[in-house]
């Protein structure tokens, strides 16, 4: 099966739950031909069937992003099995809930492992089969964390910080080769998602995302569109443009407000969650349930971003206040030559 602009197949990893299951859904109900990468096997079985139900076609690898050979191995069997590839979305991740000093540095290793070298890796699947064709988008799953460093999330902050790095890189070389595969990265705010019931975590209360939180659909419908019309990056909820751009101004005022703000920020009133830590295992394979996409904040998670929205239709919006500035302009014109006339 050959994709199309309309029907593509897509590679997602991290696909059984969270914003990847999300994104699983959403191009599956658009006719996609989605392949699932993921390890947990109860997640990945439940997201396939609903990709397949929302009308979509779909197959689950199950795998670690961690070990390269898995993740080319599992390229290779989706082009024999279902054509060549035409967006590849780079999501899986693991962490690690503590400060600096209380994190194992096995514990930072698998962080890095799974959560940076996973997106390495599914980088170079990618690339090793779109560069011959000249065609192809890799769309590599961000976070206002990318930039900016908070408290209590050092591993992740230092993956996402590298994966930034590494995109940069790849940008510049994709663009000297004048190469067609395209790379976009989408930076995403605090979302529901089941990471903070199964993340490694040390706090004395339960990790929460820090407020406002949105639906791990606003991302998936961010991923989506950046697929379809990629550009160098996408900014997705008002607190992530707030962060980048208060980082840019004001890195050491944002310092010390987030070592004020930042621990109880990130902790709810509720008492550790009970399921195992997701860092060595999957989290499905823990406790033998399928976690789907939402996590425990849905009663305060939003289901809209206007900033994303604004976002999206970038190019429209800057188009029309330029015609709206051109015609302002004229009319000031012709108001002043009447005046002197």
């Amino acid at each position: 099966m050959l994709g199309t602009e309309s029907a593509p197949i897509v590679v997602v990893t991290g696909a059984s739950a969270g914003v990847g299951r999300a994104t699983v859904r959403a191009f599956a109900s658009e006719g996609a031909t989605v392949a699932l990468l993921a390890r947990g096997e109860r997640g990945l079985g439940a997201a396939r069937r609903e990709a397949e139900l929302l009308g979509g076609h779909a197959m689950a690898i199950p795998l670690d992003v961690a070990d390269w050979s898995a993740v080319n191995d599992a390229a290779s069997l989706v082009e024999s099995m279902l054509g060549p590839i035409d967006v590849w979305i780079n999501n899986a991740f693991s962490s690690v809930f503590a400060p600096v000093d209380s994190v194992e540095p096995d514990e930072f290793r698998r962080a890095i492992e799974v959560t940076y070298l996973g997106y390495v890796h599914g980088t170079l699947a990618a690339l090793h089969r779109m560069q011959p064709r000249n065609h192809g988008v890799i769309v590599q799953v961000g976070s206002a964390l990318s930039y900016r460093g908070i408290p209590l999330q050092a591993a992740y902050c230092a993956a996402k910080h590298a994966i930034q790095g590494f995109s940069e890189s790849l940008r510049c070389e994709l663009l000297h080769d004048g190469s067609d595969v395209r790379l976009t990265q989408v930076q995403l705010p605090a979302l529901n998602t089941p990471q903070f019931d199964w993340q490694l975590s040390r706090l004395p209360l339960q990790a929460q995302p820090v407020a406002p939180i949105y639906q791990p659909e606003v991302a998936a419908k961010a991923i989506v569109h950046a697929s379809r019309h990629p550009r160098r990056e996408y900014w997705v909820g008002g607190s992530t443009a707030a962060t980048l751009l208060a980082n840019r101004l004001i890195p050491g005022l944002l310092d010390r407000y987030l070592a004020r703000r930042g621990y109880a920020a990130q902790q709810s009133d509720r008492k550790p969650s009970d399921v195992g830590p997701n860092l060595w295992s999957a989290a499905d394979g823990l406790d033998g349930s399928d976690r789907g996409a939402h996590g425990a904040f849905d009663d305060i998670a939003h289901v809209v971003s206007r900033q994303a929205v604004l976002s999206r239709h970038r190019g429209a919006i800057t188009a029309a206040l330029g015609a709206i500035g051109g015609l302002a302009l004229g009319g000031i014109v012709r108001h002043r030559r009447l005046a002197s006339s």
